[in-house]
């Protein structure tokens, strides 16, 4: 006769998963110095594999692969921090009257309000012009620190080549370890899935880039249009923000629009970013995300908003960017096995046909 088996209580389940969420909430918090570059180089190492695979096919070992396809991100990386700050630094040039400026600016908005609403504001007295401008420049280079600041220190900043490097050298020692960890389930399946998943990541990030190329076109041509110095960094740095769902494209239009209101002569200019930014974000969610992202991530709405809500409280700005690609992964690894399915189930979109069950 076998003995009965001992059935853990619900609530010592709920208690254990809570007291788990607790520590890796902790650990990463205490650990996001090593933590955040690590996962970046996770996600660039596997949009780098497909470079070095070529390489390796074309007879270069895979140390020489590796250094190689390091060596044009880095290049890449290094370029887009040095076009920034040259951005940035040129900002300080622009703000000489900006206080006249804006003081004009607040003076027909109170003229505005007063012949139209009959509101007395007393906005129109206008502020300190030197407070403005000790304000902007202070903050604008705070701007310039932003990129460090994502990779939470210099420790970061170095270790993010290391660990792309090791990352591609050991990815296949990696994708093994994975394959003994399943080593109940089919091993051959496994590395499929595995695969899939990389293909998954890839995909999702060159759709994503693809998108912010696009956009980045778009919002150029526009505030080339409405005269807007420094379009172009503007457009790139609304584009890169557009990869942080639903905050994203508002973050990227505050830029462009304080900027208008500040230098230009008449409020057309800033009202016409906004509108311009608007009909592109319209394009941008209703046409071009879904066309070329499509459903690599396959997250639901209220998963990616708790997402971004933990990423930013955690980790920042940087959190956010890493959050949707992070659960996208931990799907795809929960439905490798049978017990981890219903958490798939709640990360993911439920399809129709359970719809209708």
């Amino acid at each position: 006769m076998n003995p009965p088996k001992f059935k853990i209580p619900s609530y010592l389940k709920a208690l254990a998963i809570l007291t788990l969420i607790i520590i890796i909430v902790f650990i990463l918090i205490i650990g996001r110095s090593i933590l955040i570059p690590l996962f970046l180089a996770g996600f660039i190492a596997v949009l780098l594999t497909p470079v070095t695979e070529w390489l390796e096919s074309k007879k270069f070992s895979r140390i020489i692969s590796t250094f190689f396809a390091l060596f044009s991100s880095l290049l890449l990386i290094v370029g887009f921090i040095a076009f920034v700050v040259t951005q940035v630094a040129s900002f300080t040039k622009d703000l000489k009257d900006v206080g006249g400026k804006l003081n004009s600016n607040l003076r027909d908005v109170d003229d505005f309000l007063k012949s139209n609403f009959k509101l007395e504001t007393g906005i129109g007295n206008g502020i300190d012009q030197e407070y403005i401008i000790d304000m902007l420049q202070s903050n604008s280079s705070s701007i310039s620190e932003f990129v460090l600041g994502t990779l939470g220190s210099l420790a970061g900043v170095v270790l993010l080549p290391v660990f792309i490097f090791f990352f591609l050298l050991y990815r296949d020692h990696l994708t093994k370890f994975i394959v003994k960890i399943y080593a109940e389930n089919d091993q051959e399946n496994i590395r499929k899935e595995i695969k899939n998943l990389r293909r998954l990541v890839q995909n999702y990030i060159i759709g994503m880039v693809k998108v912010m190329a696009i956009l980045a076109v778009m919002n150029t041509a526009v505030l080339l249009g409405l005269g807007i110095k420094h379009a172009i960094f503007f457009a790139v740095f609304a584009a890169v923000l557009n990869i942080i769902p639903y905050l994203g494209p508002f973050l990227g239009a505050i830029l462009p629009t304080l900027y208008a209101f500040l230098t230009m002569d008449s409020l057309f200019y800033p009202i016409g970013v906004v509108v311009a930014f608007q009909i592109i974000q319209l394009i941008e969610s209703n046409f071009l995300t879904p066309k070329i992202v499509g459903s690599n991530v396959n997250l639901n709405a209220f998963i990616t908003f708790i997402g971004l809500l933990i990423g930013a409280s955690i980790w920042g700005v940087i959190g956010m960017i890493l959050i949707i690609p992070t659960l996208a992964v931990l799907r795809k690894i929960f439905e490798l096995s049978e017990s981890s399915k219903p958490y798939a189930f709640l990360l993911g979109e439920e399809i129709d046909d359970e719809k209708d069950d």
